[in-house]
């Protein structure tokens, strides 16, 4: 600049010595040369007067000339038009009167030297009083100005280069100025403006008076800067004034001067020492400065000139490079800065300048009880400037520090960082390219409010303590801690490369390496692949969760309330409108797959999949509880605890699922191996089982489930051949006293919100067929080989002993949960049977009578299949699990005439035992109804005392409580066949293991022991 204001001295001169000349002129082309030729000797710099020269006197001497151009050291210039005008009277007297110079168009370029060029003098040059002000523009203006009267000196429409050695260069375009000086004894005004980068800028000057300040006392000093967009919020200008001397060796110096900010003022005390290098040193001071009109608005937010994208340009270096050209010391202290609610304290702020090297430090800035210090140092000589520095914080409140910062974070806490970092260049782009930084940061007790999120608890995430630690840009950053959202906590940890994070940004594209890890109570992920900023993730994923529809609930989502268990491991490829896996293991209530697949967001959830499985349990898989080993144990205690059936996550997806599974099934009853198809529509399930192996048998099966009404309801159609009975009857119901080859058809419909609600609403059919079996826990034959035995004793059920059959079938009709049948028919080597009967699913209960017909001979011979009826049937009551199987005896004591026939047909002696009187009532010992009601040795019982015969059977005694006297000694007597001595009539209940037990008295034999006592 300092040359700039020397060729507009050289132009002023211009005019003075071509009115001087003028006489002397002959023609243009000699005046053009002559004056050309005066200017370059009279200024050191080489002139020309390419256009026309023209010469006025009215009303004033002047001259204009066109296309003029300079080149000076280090300067050039092409002008337009030059123009120059002086008062007649002022040629004649000691005082030369300007009264204007004006530039028009002119292009200036200032080019720095070369290193080698510019290292010389420096080494020379100092500082102080070893620099001459011969170099000084204001210096060589004191002369002229002693001598001359300037009105005005204008440019318009300039542009003024600066251009570094390779060429880079930097512009002030649009440039106006006007410089007046029309009395020593007055006032100096300049002003100025001009475009850089964007920004227009303003810049006004005054000196008053002129005398002292030439004459090295102190003038008033002025000057502001206007900028255009502002600087900053509320900050579109900066003033500075003061009283500024010349001292004596060239130097200016501001003392006791201000620093207007807007409304905020700073003492100012500078010094500027002009030369071949210039030196600027500067003070500043306040003792409580706000901040709060100059971050209140978005800088981001102001305007924009017509036809200009939003997008930003790299700033161009060449603003920095001109700071090469001097040398600087500043300071700044500031008792205390406030901005809105902010308070930042003892604030020490110094840079220096020198040979291009800028070092800044921020010696301390509390706030509130945290506090800031910073240092960084810059190389400005290179056409990339490189910066390099530390910032070390404690306790620093993140909402504070923004807002000192002029920005709006939806961050709060406290911030500690010891963090070193470097880059080169300048603006985003350079920045993403080469920023390095090494160190930790901090976050404690913060939290993070999501932007756009009404709902606080969904917005609000909290962390106790994350640390950030970086180990160079070219290395993965590691952020790590503690989080808390919606009442749950989580440790996660995650490393990304910031530096390919900076280039997806920049790139709006792009994968960046990416490990994460989430740990929680409920659950766990893993991630180490690579994500994009769009939000794709592409890689290994590994998640489990103990329970996923709370999981789901939690965040927000719904729709999976009958998943509890869940977990995922494979290559996961997952995109804002779906997911697809390969290589995928996974797990849904325990049911473990693995295969591929993909998942289409949206509603309906769209999912198309190919899996494998050893065990697919459709039940667990539907959120029913896993049989366990306590829940076998306590089977047959009561039905099964109603629990909640919940398929309505049918209702959000939309599905088509290739299964292979070595064993498919409900519960405990599989089939397999199996390949079919679950397709889901509109909240339908369907499966269709194809014949599969099934219990040494072969199943088919069709299976809906429908989730699209108020409840959801089940059908199953399925056909069974060959099947062995007894494991699949266990599996099925723990019921297992029943085996053999089955053959069945069954088809069943149920709705209900819970198991138990389903089971009382199934509706349907079944036909079963059992072949080549048996009934376990009695031997039919057998009751009857040793019924004597059992009216004395009592019958004692025995899952070692069985009723052989070649055939038992049955036809159900299944209502409100209860199946029943009458049909019921067994056909066995020995016996016969026919029945009736129910099973009651929702109480877990049968209830069935079976009475059997023996063949002609008790020893089976031959295949007359003529049978009689004996009058003691088979019962089978209880639960499922463990069902009472015993004869009903009471059958042969109520009709004892019947009962004497039927003994007496199936060849048992009862002329030899005496039961033909004892039966008739013509024995001594009395008539068997007499016996039966305890009535033995004393009077018949009333009514109100009578025994029943399940009393009778038990071996119980008549209400008075008087013992049954023992019979007659002649009664006593023994019969061969019959043992001479029998157990207790006690029968013994189901299940109960046959115990030794002593001999009981005659006194306690009871009323059948009284009965074979006189059967003796």
């Amino acid at each position: 600049m300092r040359r700039f204001f020397l060729c507009l001295l050289a132009f002023g001169v211009l005019v003075a010595v071509s009115l001087v000349i003028l006489p002397s002129f002959v023609s243009s082309d000699w005046m053009r040369a002559e004056l050309a030729r005066q200017l370059s000797s009279s200024t050191g710099s080489a002139i020309a007067l390419n256009g026309p020269v023209r010469l006025s006197v009215v009303p004033h001497l002047a001259v204009v000339a066109e296309n003029v151009s300079l080149d000076a050291e280090g300067v050039t210039a092409e002008i337009g038009e030059v123009a120059g005008s002086v008062t007649f009277a002022s040629l004649w007297s000691d005082r030369l009167h300007v009264r204007e110079v004006r530039l028009t168009r002119p292009v200036v370029t200032l080019r720095q030297k070369t290193d080698a060029a510019a290292g010389a003098p420096a080494e020379a040059q100092g500082t102080g009083e070893n620099q001459t002000t011969a170099s000084d523009p204001l210096a060589a203006l004191v002369a002229f100005l002693e001598r001359s009267a300037i009105d005005q000196v204008s440019i318009t429409e300039g542009t003024l280069r600066q251009e570094d050695s390779a060429g880079t260069a930097q512009v002030l375009s649009g440039l106006d100025l006007e410089l007046a000086v029309p009395d020593i004894d007055g006032e100096l005004s300049l002003s100025a403006a001009a475009g850089v980068e964007g920004q227009r800028h303003e810049l006004t000057l005054a000196v008053s008076p002129l005398r002292p300040l030439l004459e090295r006392k102190p003038a008033d000093l002025h000057v502001s800067v206007k900028s255009d967009p502002a600087l900053a919020p509320g900050l579109d200008e900066v003033k500075a004034s003061g009283q500024v001397a010349l001292n004596a060796n060239g130097s200016y110096q501001i003392r006791g001067g201000q620093l207007h900010l807007g409304d905020e003022t700073l003492g100012l005390d500078a010094l500027y020492i002009p030369g071949t290098r210039p030196r600027f040193l500067a003070d500043l001071s306040a003792e409580r400065l706000d901040f709060s009109a100059f971050v209140a608005g978005d800088r981001s937010s102001g305007s924009q000139p017509a036809g200009q994208s939003g997008k930003s340009e790299e700033p161009a270096a060449a603003g920095l490079q001109a700071l090469a050209g001097f040398d600087a010391d500043i300071s700044v202290n500031v008792g205390t800065v406030t901005a809105g609610a902010m308070s930042a304290s003892d604030v020490a702020l110094s840079a220096t300048l020198k040979d291009g090297l800028l070092t800044g430090k921020l010696e301390r800035l509390g706030i509130d009880a945290g506090s800031v210090a910073a240092d960084i140092t810059a190389d400005l000589r290179k056409n990339e400037p490189t910066f390099k520095g530390r910032v070390v914080s404690n306790g620093l409140d993140i909402t504070k520090l923004a807002i000192l910062a002029g920005q709006s974070v939806p961050l709060s806490g406290t911030l500690t960082m010891d963090t070193g970092f470097a880059f080169r260049g300048l603006g985003a782009a350079s920045l993403r390219k080469t920023l390095n930084v090494a160190g930790v940061a901090n976050l404690q007790n913060a939290t993070l409010v999501a932007p756009g999120i009404a709902d606080p608890s969904m917005a609000e995430v909290k962390t106790r303590k994350l640390a950030i630690t970086f180990d160079g840009l070219d290395k993965p950053v590691r952020l790590a801690g503690n989080l808390a959202w919606r009442g749950k906590s989580a440790e996660i940890d995650l490393q990304v490369p910031v530096r390919n994070l900076l280039a997806a940004a920049n790139d709006g594209a792009g994968e960046i390496p990416l490990t994460f890890g989430l740990r929680m109570k409920e659950a766990t992920l893993a991630l180490n692949g690579k994500a994009a900023l769009a939000g794709s993730y592409t890689g290994d994923a590994n998640f489990a969760a103990s329970d996923l529809g709370a999981l789901l609930a939690w965040i927000g989502q719904g729709g999976a309330d009958s998943v509890k268990q869940f977990a995922f491991n494979g290559d996961l490829n997952a995109g804002p409108e779906g997911i697809g896996f390969q290589k995928a293991t996974l797990s849904v209530n325990g049911v473990e797959g693995s295969g591929s697949g993909a998942v289409q967001l949206g509603a309906p959830l769209k999912i198309s999949s190919a899996l494998r499985f050893k065990e697919l349990d459709l039940a667990r898989l539907a959120g029913a509880p896993t049989p366990g080993p306590q829940a076998k144990a306590k089977a047959g205690k009561g039905p099964a605890p109603d629990a909640p059936l919940d398929l309505s996550s049918l209702r959000s997806i939309e599905a088509s699922i290739k299964l292979d599974a070595e064993k498919l099934g409900y519960g405990r009853v599989f089939a397999g191996p199996v390949t079919t198809t679950l397709a889901v529509s509109e909240g339908v399930a369907s499966l269709e089982l194809p014949e599969s192996p099934f219990y040494g048998g072969t199943a088919t099966a069709s299976l809906r489930a429908d989730a699209s009404g108020s409840e959801p309801s089940i059908a199953v159609k399925a056909a069974i051949s060959g099947a062995a009975s007894a494991p699949l009857l266990t599996d099925l119901a723990n019921f297992k006293h029943l085996e053999g080859a089955l053959e069945a058809q069954f088809d069943i419909t149920g709705a209900g919100g819970t198991t138990g609600a389903l089971k009382r609403s199934l509706q349907g059919s079944a036909n079963v067929r059992f072949s080549d079996g048996a009934i376990r826990g009695i031997d039919v034959a057998d009751v009857y080989n040793n019924l004597i035995g059992l009216m004395s004793s009592g019958f004692k059920q025995n899952d070692n002993k069985a009723t052989g059959f070649t055939e038992l079938g049955a036809s159900f009709t299944i209502e409100n949960g209860v199946a029943r049948t009458d049909d019921i028919k067994l056909i066995g080597p020995l016996v016969r049977m026919s029945g009736s009967g129910q099973a009651n699913l929702p109480d877990d209960q049968l209830n069935f009578r079976l009475d059997p017909r023996l063949v002609a001979s008790l020893e089976g011979q031959g295949a007359d299949i003529a049978t009689e009826g004996i009058g003691v049937p088979v019962m089978i009551e209880g639960s499922f699990a463990a069902p009472r199987i015993y004869p009903d005896l009471s059958g042969l004591l109520k009709n004892p005439e019947a009962a004497l026939a039927t003994l007496k047909k199936i060849g048992l002696p009862t002329g030899k035992l005496g039961l033909d009187e004892l039966l008739s009532g013509g024995g001594k010992g009395g008539a068997i109804r007499d016996i039966i009601s305890g009535a033995i040795g004393k009077q018949p019982p009333t009514e109100d005392n009578a025994l029943s015969i399940e009393q009778v059977i038990g071996g119980a005694t008549p209400d008075n409580g008087d013992a049954t006297p023992a019979p007659p000694a002649d009664a006593q007597a023994t019969t061969s066949g019959v043992p001479a001595e029998q157990p207790s009539a006690e029968i013994a209940q189901p299940g109960q293991q046959e115990e030794p037990q002593a001999e009981p008295s005659k006194q306690d034999r009871g009323t059948l022991g009284k009965l074979f006592d006189l059967l003796q």
